[in-house]
């Protein structure tokens, strides 16, 4: 008789190849995880009941209608033309320092992937408003593309993080605490971008020549045509309400949105037709999510049945290795893992293998998913997925992908800095999160 975990691992690889064959995700997690199920239980119709009740408990979830919310508010803001006022606003106020545009870069960033929530919006967003700037402006195109390829992984983080979001449900772990811990992680992560872009600037003060400065009439000009102060009231409203309770994470995607068309309409950049492409967005892209998560479950089903996460556990247990052995080897397995596999398909994969590991050795499943977040992170500004230098590739005009790919170079140094940094101070994650119980 084979044992459940050869079954589990043999499912592993099944799994990963249709992937590699260009199955869908989430029919692949759905073929995997059923038949599996059919060989552990020996009893086919149990197997079928099983994934029946797991997707119709996935489709009707409570939990998982935050998603879309987000995603509207985000799509909204892509529409109506307020993620570029935002780049031009903070143009002014700091562009004329040296590398100033490129960390102007990762503050839009930030505050875009606070109203998408997403890399792929972020990374095409910024690639269309961001990169003719500094290119105006004599900024070479390593910077330039690598900037924003990292800045846009910051959406991923930065709440509403559909990544968080999703492992949240997966891990069952609280989405309001997980878009707390995000929110510090990612802008701890925002800074060392910056500081990472102020050490190439001064080492290589070519890359990015100093542009001419605004003046403060034309700084405020822009503050007030830029919607920053609306923008950020919007995210503190929805922040803040889960942060003390007043609503739920759902109920802030609903405030979110009612916020953002609130802020359309005032900068007169409201219409029905806009309206019409977020909604039809969203759809498109809940559609999806929710059939991705369905099949997830229905697959994390059959990892638990196969006995994989504890024989996991007991192998590390039984080692008896240093926690930061344990999280090096979770690290690199990660890193491997994101240079083939993107975001989601990897958090899906691992997290029923790896969380009870991480649990183990003292480190908490919130912490664990910021971290996770994070590492999966850096698979897309590195080969050869690398989704985030695609997109920046594709959307720039006579930019290389191997020109993407060597300015994204330094920010892989900082997001390994960021991953030992998490490891170290753990609280970077938790302590906001902590405060809110």
């Amino acid at each position: 008789m084979i044992s459940p975990v050869v079954v589990g691992v043999i499912g592993l690889a099944i799994f990963l190849a249709l992937l590699f064959l260009g199955v869908p995700i989430a029919l692949s997690m759905l073929i995997v995880g059923i038949c599996g199920s059919m060989f552990l239980l020996r009893q086919p119709f149990s197997a079928f009941g099983m994934a029946a009740e797991t997707i119709v408990g996935t489709f009707a979830s409570y939990t998982l209608s935050v998603a879309p919310l987000f995603m509207l508010m985000g799509d909204l803001a892509t529409e109506t033309g307020i993620g570029s006022d935002l780049y031009n606003c903070f143009q002014k106020l700091i562009g004329h320092r040296r590398g100033g545009l490129a960390n102007a870069t990762q503050i839009v960033c930030a505050l875009f992937g606070a109203i998408c929530g997403s890399q792929a919006a972020t990374a095409a967003m910024m690639s269309r408003v961001a990169y003719p700037q500094m290119r105006r402006f004599g900024y070479k195109e390593s910077i330039s593309t690598g900037a924003i390829a990292a800045g846009s992984c910051l959406a991923i983080l930065i709440p509403p993080s559909m990544a968080l979001i999703n492992y949240g449900i997966i891990a069952e772990t609280s989405i309001s605490q997980l878009l707390i811990g995000g929110l510090s992680t990612g802008i701890v992560l925002m800074v060392i971008f910056i500081i990472s872009i102020n050490i190439w600037c001064s080492v290589k003060p070519d890359i990015a020549p100093v542009s001419e400065r605004a003046t403060f009439k034309e700084k405020m000009i822009a503050v007030r045509k830029g919607g920053l102060i609306e923008v950020i009231l919007v995210f503190a409203i929805s922040m803040a309400g889960m942060f003390l309770g007043w609503f739920t994470p759902t109920e802030a995607g609903a405030v979110g949105v009612i916020g953002m068309l609130i802020i359309s309409i005032i900068f007169k950049r409201f219409t029905f037709k806009a309206l019409a492409r977020a909604i039809k967005n969203t759809l498109v892209m809940t559609g999806m999510i929710y059939c991705i998560l369905a099949g997830a479950n229905v697959f994390n089903k059959f990892i638990t049945l196969s006995k994989i996460p504890s024989a996991l556990g007991k192998l590390v247990t039984n080692m008896n290795a240093p926690v930061i052995v344990v999280m090096i080897v979770i690290t690199v397995i990660y890193l491997v893992l994101g240079c083939f596999i993107d975001t989601m398909p990897m958090m899906l994969l691992t997290t029923p293998i790896f969380l009870p590991i991480v649990t183990s050795i003292g480190f908490s499943s919130l912490w664990f998913g910021c971290y996770m977040v994070v590492i999966s992170g850096l698979g897309a500004i590195t080969p050869p997925v690398g989704s985030a230098c695609y997109i920046v590739s594709g959307v720039c005009e006579g930019v290389t992908l191997q020109d993407v790919f060597k300015g994204s170079l330094p920010f892989v140094i900082s997001y390994l800095a960021m991953a030992v940094l998490m490891i170290i101070v753990p609280g970077i994650a938790t302590l906001l999160p902590g405060l809110m119980r």
